[in-house]
């Protein structure tokens, strides 16, 4: 996770850390409206999130109805901070003022410097599709994979005019197309 330099004092509250019915995050904290609001309106608003004083990640303040907004914890950070479900947690949150909401990673920047349809098509998106597709590039800390990733994801963009399924572009993630190893067994003439 990267430090994102500060520009806004941060809101400061505790919350107790609960179970979520979404799978993705499986956990969340309740953030005081007075807080909430501090941010704008909206579904959901963009901060940087500080966790028991530990390091800060991006991620936004979700609206879930009359008066109640959450940040979502996924396990890998419940575990690496050592947070359980029913406990206290001490929460920090700031406007994060990014152009993206998360970082751009260095293998992407490279390929859309080089690939101006690619680099359009991907700033076509809307911003919520543009951070699920940084994610998915620089979730990985190989730098090969994430040139791997950022290649399959521009191809698929403009494989499909700027579309984005999800289901073909798992897949050709999981695996290099034949078309794009030279010497595959299994290349077409």
């Amino acid at each position: 996770m990267k430090k994102v330099t500060p520009t806004q004092s941060p809101s400061r509250f505790t919350s107790i850390l609960e179970r979520s019915d979404n799978r993705l995050w499986g956990a969340h904290l309740r953030v005081p409206v007075r807080v909430a609001e501090r941010f704008g309106e909206g579904k959901t608003r963009r901060v940087v999130c500080g966790l028991n004083d530990g390091e800060e990640f991006q991620c936004a303040i979700l609206h879930r109805g009359k008066d109640l907004f959450l940040v979502t914890v996924n396990k890998k950070l419940r575990d690496a901070l050592g947070l359980e479900f029913g406990k206290e947690v001490r929460v920090s949150l700031r406007k994060d003022e990014t152009e993206y909401g998360l970082p751009m990673p260095e293998e992407l920047r490279e390929l859309f410097r080089q690939d101006r349809e690619g680099d359009a098509l991907f700033h076509a998106l809307t911003r919520g599709k543009q951070r699920t597709l940084l994610y998915i590039i620089g979730s990985s800390k190989d730098p090969e994979k994430r040139i791997f990733r950022a290649i399959a994801v521009v191809n698929h963009l403009k494989a499909n005019k700027g579309a984005i399924h999800y289901r073909h572009l798992g897949e050709s993630l999981k695996r290099p197309s034949p078309l794009d190893v030279p010497g595959s067994p299994d290349e077409h003439p």
